[in-house]
């Protein structure tokens, strides 16, 4: 029963903020500021879930400007966790086919995010270039997945290097954002499913490296997130512990 209230509950909800978004999209469409805004107000529907979201980020967050934010992207849940970290004026890479789930696709592409065919490689490697580009022409950030699709519980997987190509042209720091693991931790019927640590790490230079040196900072980048992680899913693992005693 308690699965199906929540369910209800958040179908309402992500469908008045769909619908409502779109209008309100509507009077400066494809603004970036709408994804921090929309971001954060989904990320409201962890209680629903019975999650407690604790979020971390460095004193001088909303001054860092032009940057490239990496996370984790472990399941579907990551709309209730990270989004409510982001960061505005941000927007997301996502793939193509998002622009055709009912009522969210719309918000998606009316908030500023961009969209790429991963079925396409030249079309994609021409996004990254216009993810430059925009770096170039306005103050904003992207925030981009480099493990490429969603892990479910098999650890931090490889990273891609679209992000850290873009990074380097684009002179503009990685930003890594990192949230303790969610696989298999929310049970729609149980009350409490517990706490989710996402923390804002401190910005990665990229001045130092080189374009023939991609995937060195990309193997960086994600060593200081797998270790990040696995602090975060301790610190979890402890507390849940002690408050169970």
């Amino acid at each position: 029963m308690l699965s199906i209230l929540r369910l209800i509950v958040v179908v309402i909800y992500s469908i008045l903020v769909c619908v409502f978004g779109c209008i309100y999209c509507l009077f400066s469409p494809r603004n970036p500021k709408h994804v921090a805004t929309f971001g954060h107000l989904f990320a409201r529907l962890a209680p629903v879930f019975g999650l407690k979201v604790e979020r971390r980020m460095p004193a001088d967050a909303g001054s860092y400007g032009n940057a490239i934010y990496i996370a984790n992207h472990q399941n579907n849940y990551d709309m209730v966790t990270a989004s409510g970290i982001v960061q505005p004026p941000t927007v997301t890479v996502g793939k193509k086919s998002l622009i055709w789930v009912p009522f969210f696709g719309l918000l998606y592409w009316l908030t500023g995010n961009l969209l790429i065919d991963r079925n396409n490689r030249s079309r994609a490697h021409s996004t990254i270039a216009a993810v430059v580009d925009q770096f170039k022409k306005r103050r904003i950030s992207i925030w981009m997945f480099p493990e490429g699709t969603r892990s479910r519980g098999r650890g931090l997987l490889p990273f891609k290097t679209g992000a850290f190509h873009a990074a380097i042209a684009a002179g503009v720091p990685v930003i890594p954002v990192c949230v303790s693991n969610t696989s298999n931790k929310i049970k729609l019927n149980r009350l409490n499913n517990g706490l989710v640590i996402v923390e804002m790490l401190p910005p990665i230079d990229t001045s130092r490296w080189g374009k023939d040196q991609v995937r060195d900072l990309a193997t960086h980048c994600r060593e200081v997130m797998a270790a990040k992680i696995a602090e975060l899913d301790k610190e979890v693992a402890e507390r849940e512990a002690a408050e169970q005693r």
